[in-house]
């Protein structure tokens, strides 16, 4: 039996609610479950909250059973997480901008995503009239020799916005924090009331990169919800289609890495694969980033014979080309000299915030929710999961090499046993409240979907989570002790996501 199952057996089971149990528990059970977090028993894996509500969504690895805890009926306030699980922070910072609900003992009182710019505050609670403008204390490093380097929220090139405070002794980082919300959207908020087809629109455009993932993510949840079944052919076609995003996405990295330690040809040489990769998703699906292609019940676009032999070719070509640059890399020295050691990541910090895709994987937390948590067809099809020790841009690279040559290997099996039949189900209301929550591994991690879908079949309450929430404080850990010259390396070889986070 699962620590899960005696916190959930604590509290009332909320019925109608898929697939994994959510339960209404007390106090109480609310601080056991986050003293299991901080013992390291438990993983948290999302924690959001309502007008009156907070959730949080847990995993229990070894067991490979995963839950959702609620307190319900709030009234001002409840237990802070972050108090024990510093993952927990920003999460509850954030929480507590978008309903009011405050985390009682959070050790941070700073608002997060509200910036004092906002036509009112509270959006997703009791809505009251906006803070007036207010500064920002970044936390105080003291010492002799040190100073402070500001950068951003505006960067050069062409990625999101978000600040960066270095204090540095010369030219060594001391601390690095972090300023992000400068992109928020309001996504949730414009959930609210939507239907299902807006509501995907939404979620598949949290995270331009990540736009199979997130339309992945809502549509499973939306299924779960709705006991909607899926049919065969269209749930084979969406693995495709997220190893086609998990390639693109991948190939970019690498070379792009590599540019920023001054080895442009990489960068140009993984550039023309991607390109190609766009292309042939474009051929077959009929959009570069198979956008909205993904939707509940099913997929929105076939694949033709064409496209079929469209995406063989693209295999047979990037089989053929990659394995060089990836001997290119490894045996460039000037490339090694700058990647080897450098943002190193200790695991024990990938282990305490949960982190998935490449960062935690570089870093010895072998954690890939297509083999851990499996879901159709992942549990029909042959993959590994490479997982390193070392934690640093070097072992990030890697991974993501290692992570090309499954995608393609993934890509050959289900163009080889793609079944025949229908891609969509027809979707009806169900005439009742109903909840679900998907877990599902984007490029860059676990990607969590949850919702509320009222009898109509509209969208009550959905709450969208991206891993780089759990990416986005350990590139603070792994830059210090750096040169400040090598944070745009460190921070590419994290490649967190700006939109993601600022939902």
């Amino acid at each position: 039996m699962s620590m899960l199952d005696d916190l959930t057996g604590n509290g009332r089971p909320v019925s109608h609610h898929g697939p994994w149990p959510r339960a209404v528990t007390d106090s109480s059970t609310w601080i056991s479950a986050t003293l299991r977090l901080s013992e390291g028993r438990l993983t948290m894996l999302g924690l959001w909250g309502e007008r009156n509500a907070v959730h949080m969504a847990l995993l229990d690895e070894q067991a490979g059973r995963s839950a959702i805890l609620s307190l319900e009926e709030l009234q001002t306030g409840y237990p802070s997480v972050a108090q024990y699980h510093p993952p927990a922070l920003r999460l509850e910072r954030t929480l507590r901008d978008l309903t009011g609900l405050e985390p009682e003992g959070l050790p941070d009182s700073r608002p997060w995503f509200d910036h004092g710019r906002w036509g009112l505050r509270f959006p997703l609670g009791q809505r009251s009239a906006p803070a007036s403008e207010f500064s920002y204390p970044f936390l105080p490093a003291d010492g002799e020799n040190l100073h402070q380097i500001p950068v951003g929220p505006v960067h050069a090139g062409i990625i999101e916005p978000g600040h960066f405070r270095f204090t540095a002794n010369g030219e060594t980082v001391v601390r690095l924090e972090e300023r992000l919300g400068y992109v928020h959207k309001g996504i949730e908020a414009l959930m609210a009331g939507a239907d299902l087809a807006r509501g995907l629109q939404l979620a598949g455009r949290t995270s331009g990169d990540s736009s199979v993932a997130y339309a992945y993510a809502f549509s499973r949840a939306a299924e779960a919800a709705l006991g909607l079944e899926v049919p065969l052919r269209a749930v084979w076609l969406r693995a495709l289609m997220a190893e086609l995003e998990r390639l693109a996405n991948h190939l970019g990295d690498i070379g792009a890495i590599c540019n920023d330690a001054a080895f442009a040809l990489m960068l140009a040489h993984c550039g023309v694969l991607r390109e190609q990769v766009l292309r042939a998703a474009d051929a077959a699906f009929g959009h570069r980033l198979m956008r909205d292609r993904i939707v509940p019940g099913g997929v929105a676009a076939d694949l033709d014979s064409n496209g079929k032999a469209g995406l063989r070719a693209l295999h047979a070509e990037i089989s053929r080309k990659f394995p060089a640059l990836a001997k290119l890399y490894d045996n460039t020295a000037s490339l090694q000299d700058r990647t080897v050691g450098a943002g190193t990541l200790e695991s024990g910090f990938a282990r305490q915030y949960g982190a998935g895709g490449y960062i935690g994987r570089a870093a010895g937390r072998s954690f890939d929710t297509r083999r851990n948590l499996a879901y159709p067809p992942y549990d029909e099809l042959t993959f590994d999961v490479p997982s390193l020790g070392d934690g640093d841009v070097n072992a990030r690279i890697w991974i993501r090499i290692r992570e090309v040559e499954q995608s393609l290997s993934l890509i050959e099996q289900i163009l080889d046993r793609l079944p025949d039949g229908p891609i969509l189900s027809d979707v009806q209301a169900a005439n009742d409240f109903r909840e679900g929550v998907a877990l599902i591994e984007g490029f860059r991690g676990d990607i969590l979907a949850w919702l509320r879908l009222t009898p109509e079949g509209r969208i009550e309450r959905c709450h969208l989570r991206d891993p780089s929430w759990f990416q986005w404080p350990l590139l603070e850990a792994a830059i210090k002790d750096n040169i400040v010259a090598d944070f745009p390396l460190c921070n590419k070889s994290f490649n967190c996501s700006y939109s993601g986070h600022d939902l």
